[in-house]
């Protein structure tokens, strides 16, 4: 006999065979030992390299080594003894540093503390570590969490020169991707931002990510400015080839206003206004120092600034806080956060997304630019000179008017229009996220409960590898529709049956068609002829199995996937700062949830990252049709977002027409299969009625895999959480007490609470 003996359809090997295989093992993990992941990181900064390099010496992915780095995972052989082997180089050279109290420059790397400042740098005060966030539930297993960006305790006062640096404390944080890549540009060694604060000591420090503090010497405004572009060693490494370095961020704490002459709060009409008067003392002094302000003046987002000289730009921008610069929707209760914690938050989305350059919102659109700039350097000519040339895949330096259809009221393309005329479908493209529910059936009404799931990063997801216009559109008569063509196209889908409808190559599904929403209109109704739609739609009903017959079309025939890097940077922030918080992407169904369940909790730092990450996916795609904002605007006039290449409604229109139709194909596939429908759609959060609490209860999983094109739990952006459960009585209850049987319970199934403000929103 050979001694072995299968078991399902798998060999399994005779017991000499496995004691040889775990002596190797053994052998190995005696030959190629690796120090604490934390240790990993320290010596590869200390030594000035990029994860980018560390990977290419070992034939492997960056992602491979920051999941080394972080604990996630191991590297297994051969790449486990050559990486071993460059570690224990690393740490001949780079021995670790002492106890806090006498901390060794290379404890944070080579460019941690300029050289220039090292003869005067003092000894910190000895301070405890920072805590460690809230472990995981038991059901998230610990080894996949990566260590979250750390906040440093404030330092006590010292005595010290001005213009020198400090760390409280080891750092311990990894801030995401482009992390390393921050860290060993000796231009911004001390990260993108600062938060500036006085101490008890009355001197002005700066505090930067990774627990570095700064002493400031500046006195004034301008002078502060100077510090920052001459010393302070602030910003951000460029996120493309043809784009410029982002600007350093310097937050002003409330005593650092007073400082610096500035008022805490706004009055009401500095508020209205978004700024201080020209005629304060302040600008007045930035005046006399030859530094300018941008349009936008100083306000709660204000840009320093000195025309730049060839690619030399000076300019800084400054957060201020107590002036409602960082909306509580978005960030929380940041601005209340001290100094320390302020910098970990920002300093975590700054590395993670950019370094914010407004509201989230703004932050978003100028990622989108950041990604893909707009104009680059040419080849050389003859003579060596350069010249800016357009971009390819970029939205161009000059903005393109939309279709007639495109365009929002009040547009000046509709100047022509009768006042009061309201445009219909036929005239107008509506495409908006779902808004609709329906009484429930007696069926459904037999259930014990009302379970609510929501689409992670819905508007993301939407984004993801869709063809959208890049310039202006070309109009066309009777066109073939081609679903790869971004465009408008009026269209009469009012023959589009749910009842029967095509949900695989060769297989149709008969439904309840009353129980569905239509997929061509937010509202879920059913259109009644020709409307104008976006190309994501029509192809849907395409998919459906029906023919379409555009009447006209406005197309775009140069396009291209302009959003996918935004949509991968902003999906890699958000999965990594889940991870951090405990939520990762390899964890089953129950594991999930269960890691899910007061995630915030755990660390509400790092939950506010999340919040602002998502703000900027939403407010982003938003500022592509941003309206007039006041300024005197009157329907027919231009107002200031048209100018930009950004005002693009077309593609915000093409996003959430795609986001529409990912949702409505996993809610026809889901009634395919189970016979469940869902009572209300809320954009991206669905309810079902079902007999348990729990998504698990009518979703349905076969062997922890779940209905292919169906809803799937997970943290990646297009699955799906837990939003909310409440009971049936409850929903009918609530109905009832606004005699409303169509109330959308999607928009209260969190928590529950309605008031009666919300009765017929």
């Amino acid at each position: 006999m050979c001694g072995r003996v299968w078991w399902g359809g798998e060999v399994l090997a005779d017991e000499e065979e496995l004691f040889s295989a775990v002596d190797a093992l053994l052998e190995q993990a005696v030959r190629d030992p690796l120090p604490e992941p934390a240790e990993r990181k320290r010596l590869r900064e200390a030594a000035g390299l990029t994860q980018d390099q560390v990977a290419g010496a070992l034939q492997t992915r960056r992602e491979a080594v920051g999941n080394w780095e972080a604990g996630r995972t191991e590297p297994r052989p051969p790449k486990r003894a050559a990486y071993a082997r460059l570690l224990e180089g690393l740490a001949a050279r780079f021995p670790a540093p002492g106890p806090a109290g006498n901390t060794s420059t290379a404890s944070a790397g080579p460019t941690a503390t300029p050289a220039r400042e090292t003869a005067s740098q003092t000894t910190a005060p000895h301070t405890a570590p920072a805590p460690a966030a809230a472990s995981r539930p038991a059901a998230a297993p610990a080894s996949h969490t990566a260590p979250a960006p750390a906040a440093a305790p404030r330092p006590a006062a010292t005595s010290r020169p001005a213009s020198t640096s400090r760390r409280p404390g080891a750092k311990t944080a990894t801030q995401g991707k482009t992390t390393a890549a921050v860290a060993v540009d000796p231009r911004f060694a001390h990260g993108p931002l600062a938060v500036i604060d006085v101490g008890t000591d009355r001197k002005v420090v700066a505090y930067c990510t990774g627990g570095l503090v700064l002493d400031v010497p500046a006195k004034s405004i301008p002078a502060l400015v100077d510090w920052t572009l001459q010393e302070a060693k602030l910003g951000q490494p460029k996120l493309s080839g043809p784009g410029k370095d982002a600007d350093p961020l310097l937050v002003l704490t409330e005593s650092a206003l007073e400082r610096y002459g500035l008022p805490t709060t706004l009055t009401e009409e500095e508020r209205l206004a978004g700024r201080l008067p020209e005629g304060h003392k302040v600008i007045k002094q930035l005046a006399r120092a030859e530094w300018k302000l941008t349009k936008r003046g100083f306000g709660p987002w204000a840009r320093i600034y000195r025309p730049a000289k060839g690619s030399e730009r000076a300019c800084v921008q400054l957060c201020i806080p107590s002036w409602h610069a960082l909306d509580s929707r978005h960030w929380g209760t940041a601005a209340q956060l001290p100094p320390a914690e302020l910098a970990r938050v920002l300093g975590a989305y700054a590395s993670r997304v950019m370094t914010p350059r407004g509201s989230t919102a703004v932050t978003g659109l100028e990622l989108m630019t950041a990604l893909h700039p707009p104009t680059r350097a040419s080849a050389p000519h003859a003579d060596g000179t350069r010249h800016s040339e357009h971009n390819p895949g970029s939205l161009g330096k000059d903005p393109v008017d939309p279709a007639p259809c495109e365009a929002p009221d009040g547009h000046p393309l509709l100047a022509d229009l009768p006042r009061f005329h309201i445009r219909g479908p036929g005239e107008k493209l509506l495409e908006e996220a779902y808004d609709w529910a329906r009484p429930m059936t007696d069926a459904e009404c037999t259930l014990r409960h009302l379970v609510g799931i929501d689409v992670n990063m819905a508007f993301a997801a939407g984004a993801n590898g869709l063809i959208v216009g890049l310039g202006a559109p070309t109009h066309v008569k009777a066109p073939v529709f081609d679903p790869k063509l971004p465009g408008s196209w009026l269209v009469d889908l009012s023959h589009v049956d749910l009842s029967r409808v095509k949900v695989g190559k060769d297989t149709w599904a008969d439904l309840d068609a009353g129980l569905l929403p239509s997929p061509f209109t937010p509202k879920g109704e059913r259109p009644d002829g020709p409307a104008w739609y976006a190309t994501p739609t029509v192809a849907y009903a395409v998919e459906l199995g029906y023919d379409v017959a555009p009447i006209e079309a406005y197309v775009r025939y140069d396009n291209g996937r302009y959003l996918d890097a935004w949509y991968q940077r902003l999906r890699d922030a958000y999965l990594a700062t889940m991870a951090d918080l405990g939520v990762d992407a390899d964890l089953t169904p129950a594991d999930f949830l269960a890691a899910m369940d007061g995630y915030q909790e755990r660390d509400p730092q790092l939950a506010t990252v999340v919040s602002a990450i998502k703000a900027t996916v939403k407010g982003g795609l938003g500022k592509l049709r941003e309206r007039p904002r006041g300024e005197g605007w009157r329907p027919g006039e231009p107002w200031r977002a048209l100018a930009r290449p950004t005002w693009r409604p077309d593609i915000r229109a093409a996003v959430i027409s795609r986001t529409r139709i990912n949702l409505h194909r996993k809610i026809v596939k889901h009634a395919a299969f189970t016979g469940q429908y869902p009572v209300a759609i809320l954009s991206d959060c669905v309810v079902y009625a079902a007999n348990g609490e729990s998504p698990l209860d009518f979703l349905p999983y076969r062997d922890g895999k779940p209905l292919p094109g169906g809803f799937k739990l997970g943290v990646n952006p297009g699955l799906v959480k837990h939003e909310g459960t409440q009971t049936v009585l409850w929903g009918e209850g609530v109905r009832e007490q606004f005699n409303a049987p169509e109330l959308n319970l999607a928009r209260y199934i969190k928590d529950g609470t309605v008031t009666d403000a919300d009765n017929g929103e």
